[in-house]
């Protein structure tokens, strides 16, 4: 071993391996499983096969696992009936066995809770006859495709995630995560390209924030006061990759500081790349600027440990190692507070262990063929 290998192998466990809290959550090390939606959930129940593919990550030391995205309960909110859900008998009993399963490995387990919008298209299971519904009834490239949503049907989404986070709390979760990011949903009613209704949840970008606000109210109403609250947004959304909710860190403050107040505990930033600042004049990632703006916690992602994006993932594209000394310099100076690791762990369950250990010898490249499986 080189003494710069040497040098990082010290610093990635000292660096990584320190707890940290979230609300009343002490997490036992920075290291998050990144959500990633498999569909392996068949009639929407996860099975023995997804328990165990979270737990192999928490013996080998995730210190938090973000569930992949899980739909809530509201006939529109999902495009997939092997996506699992997050509602009825059968699926909350097999998600209870799935934390069941990561707490005796030792690890810490939020669900993802979702809702895709205008992402889905209708005769889409599991509910076909379901419309796509969105803050103005328009896709992502600015179609319209669906129906506009009433104050009604707002109300009955926020309701579904309340209902999702007190569920999860309730079998033996360790938290929550709302999915606010890449297009979907809550997305959709952030960003500008999508939100054009002249009501109270349209408008500015505060204005545009209450619908989410709403949300994490009727969350953190539901649930016992210590159970962590996070937040994923990002900017860029499903293939639009240079959509933007916020030009300057002002335009940043603005939409997340309501968030912050209502009742967020963390915030989960999604980037493509994590060594990319996020604005002109600053060394800042997403998450970096998060944190510094609204004080809470912050989780940074986007292609932890490879050269390359996840979105050449589906085009069947591996992606070669990268180092991580970027990464714990950024750690080591409170940037951020936690990573998430998505490809590389999907690749390899053993990835956080062989890290803390120092045993980067032992890492591979990302082989795109590691999405066909729950290895």
């Amino acid at each position: 071993m080189t003494v710069a290998a040497s040098a990082t192998t010290g610093r990635a466990a000292e660096t990584l391996a320190r707890p940290v809290a979230l609300n009343g959550l002490t997490v036992p090390n920075r290291i998050v499983m990144a959500p990633m939606t498999r569909q392996f959930s068949p009639g929407g129940v996860p099975g023995e096969d997804v328990a165990s593919y979270y737990a192999r990550r928490a013996a080998a030391g995730v210190g938090l696992i973000v569930t992949e995205g899980t739909y809530v309960d509201h006939p529109s909110a999902g495009i997939s009936d092997r996506v699992p859900r997050f509602h009825g008998e059968e699926q909350l009993a097999g998600w209870a066995k799935v934390a069941e399963a990561v707490h005796a490995a030792g690890g810490r387990i939020m669900p993802q809770l979702w809702h895709v919008g205008m992402v889905r298209e209708q005769g889409k299971p599991p509910f076909p006859e379901a419309p796509a519904v969105g803050p103005s009834g328009l896709r992502l490239d600015g179609t319209e495709g669906g129906k506009e949503m009433t104050r009604a049907d707002i109300d009955d989404v926020v309701a579904a995630f309340a209902k999702a986070a007190a569920d999860a709390e309730r079998i033996g979760f360790d938290g929550v995560e709302l999915h606010g990011a890449h297009g979907y949903l809550i997305d959709q009613f952030l960003w500008a390209g999508t939100n054009r209704r002249t009501d109270a949840y349209g408008g500015d970008p505060v204005a545009r924030t209450r619908f989410a606000v709403e949300i994490v109210q009727a969350v953190r109403s539901a649930v016992s006061p210590g159970f962590p609250v996070v937040f994923r947004f990002s900017q860029w959304k499903a293939d639009h990759y240079g959509a933007r909710l916020a030009e300057t860190p002002q335009e940043l403050e603005a939409i997340l500081t309501p968030l912050a107040t209502a009742g967020v505990d963390a915030f989960h930033a999604s980037t493509r790349r994590y060594w990319l600042p996020e604005f002109d004049g600053s060394d800042l990632n997403l998450a970096g600027w998060t944190r510094k703006l609204t004080g809470r916690p912050a989780i940074t992602v986007g292609s932890v440990g490879l050269d390359g994006e996840f979105g050449r993932a589906f085009l069947g594209e591996g992606a070669e190692l990268r180092g991580i000394d970027d990464l714990l310099d950024r750690l080591e100076r409170d940037e951020f507070d936690m990573v998430a690791v998505g490809r590389a762990v999907l690749q390899d369950p053993e990835w956080a262990a062989k890290v803390l250990a120092g045993r980067f010898d032992e890492l591979t490249s990302y082989d795109a063929s590691s999405l066909k499986s729950l290895s």
